[in-house]
């Protein structure tokens, strides 16, 4: 389904000030200089989530509500934020809560730069997305920076070490490719939630 439309519905750490909707959540995760802002904004197609020229600006978790059916999440980025340690490890807590109890989290999709490939923090990451038993969609940002067999070398790269089914996919904000796959992909993990929640 194309995203058509999009509203802003808040920022929250406490899981008291999530939403309250029995809507399905798909999260976005990654580095601070992974992308995730000028990704978000592209899928929107306008400028919702705040793109800075300083790494690590989204210091909650923000909601933003799709098509009046599901909430895609933007996760604090990891990794350069320079902010006060106390305050990145009440991100760190906050976002393991998230990612561990939030019964309508659907999955969450998670970001790589292609040029450089998973980082001990993206492994943690991936790690615990596997304990809470998430399904996940590796992406992996700034495809057009890289030539095709250095593309092909990472996906292969990255699908060994997290032991994927396939290949993850490539995307470029600056050419538009892998748009549609994306989106695709999101829908999935909304109608997987949702099949799983008529199961229940």
């Amino acid at each position: 389904m194309e995203i058509r439309d999009v509203d802003f519905r808040g920022a929250a750490l406490k899981k008291s000030q999530r939403p309250r909707e029995w809507l399905p959540h798909v999260a976005v995760a990654g580095r601070s200089n992974v992308g995730k802002s000028s990704l978000l904004n592209w899928l929107f197609g306008r400028s919702l989530a705040r793109v800075a020229k300083a790494p690590g600006k989204t210091r909650t978790l923000n909601f933003y509500l799709v098509n009046g059916a599901y909430y895609l999440v933007d996760l604090p980025g990891y990794g350069y934020a320079k902010v006060a340690k106390k305050l990145q490890a009440e991100w760190g807590r906050e976002l393991e809560r998230y990612i561990s109890d939030e019964e309508r989290l659907a999955g969450v999709v998670t970001l790589m730069d292609i040029r450089h490939g998973p980082t001990g923090l993206d492994l943690d990451l991936q790690g615990l997305l596997d304990e809470a038993g998430l399904e996940r969609v590796v992406v992996l940002t700034k495809a057009d920076k890289v030539g095709r067999g250095q593309r092909v070398r990472m996906q292969n790269e990255i699908q060994h070490r997290l032991g994927l089914e396939s290949r993850p996919m490539a995307i470029s904000v600056r050419t538009g490719e892998g748009r549609r796959e994306l989106v695709r992909q999101i829908d999935e993990l909304v109608s997987q939630w949702c099949h799983r929640q008529l199961g229940d």
